[in-house]
Order: C-alpha cells, then structure tokens, then sequence
C-alpha cells in the first residue's frame, strides 16, 4: 500500500483552484474540471459531485468542509515573505511563530475553512542542529 495524497473537498472549485494556484503559488498539472492536481502532490476535489458517491447523501450546504480536525501542510524557503503575501488575504490562525520544535510557522484557513500551516523547510532545522 501506498500513501498518494489527501484531496480536501471544496465548495467552488474555480475559486479554490485560484487560491491554491495564485495565492499559494501551487502549480496545477491536470484540471479535471472537478478535480485539480498540483504538481506537488496536493489535489482539490469539488464536494458535492462526491458526496452522495461516499455519504450516499448530500451535506448541509451551509456546513463548512473544514472541520478543525485536519491540518494542511506546506513549506517555504522564506516563509516571512509567504506570510506578507497571503495574510492579508486570509483569516489567520495565528502570525508567524515560532514553535516548541523550533520551526518557525503560520496558520490560516483556506476557503472553505480548512486549516494550513505553511511553515521553513523542516532540513533546515536540522542543518542548525
């Protein structure tokens, strides 16, 4: 068995799509229409087209998809930058800060409320250590 990736249901995909693309910088390899590939291994998924395929039902629209049980994680060379670029656009979790590991991260939410944490490469923690 083999890990692939997790696929976050989203609500509009177009405007997750642009938000993953142009505000997070994540290059799209394939567009499915209601699923979009990142080249990094991240994918989207519209949710309605699959909630009655898994749930046999379809979810209250009015619920969010992101239910603070699930952190989405990137990283970033210069995650200062990252954070100058996205958090005006965004709700925070928190600004950039520096956690009890020693990575320095910040965390929001995307559209659909679910949360990400963008945080330096983790090799570069260890190459301080």
């Amino acid at each position: 068995m083999r890990f692939v990736n997790p696929i976050p249901f989203v609500r509009d995909i177009n405007c997750s799509k642009a938000f993953y693309n142009e505000r997070l910088g994540l290059k799209i390899i394939e567009d499915f229409g209601n699923v979009v590939l990142f080249e990094t291994g991240f994918a989207i998924h519209e949710g309605r087209s699959l909630e009655k395929t898994i749930w046999r039902q379809n979810i209250d629209p009015a619920k969010s998809y992101g239910q603070r049980n699930l952190l989405l994680y990137f990283e970033h060379e210069d995650v200062d930058a990252a954070f100058a670029n996205i958090a005006p656009h965004v709700e925070l979790i928190h600004p950039v800060e520096k956690q009890e590991w020693g990575q320095r991260v910040f965390r929001f939410y995307d559209p659909d409320g679910h949360a990400i944490e963008i945080g330096e490469p983790l090799s570069e923690l260890s190459k301080d250590n």
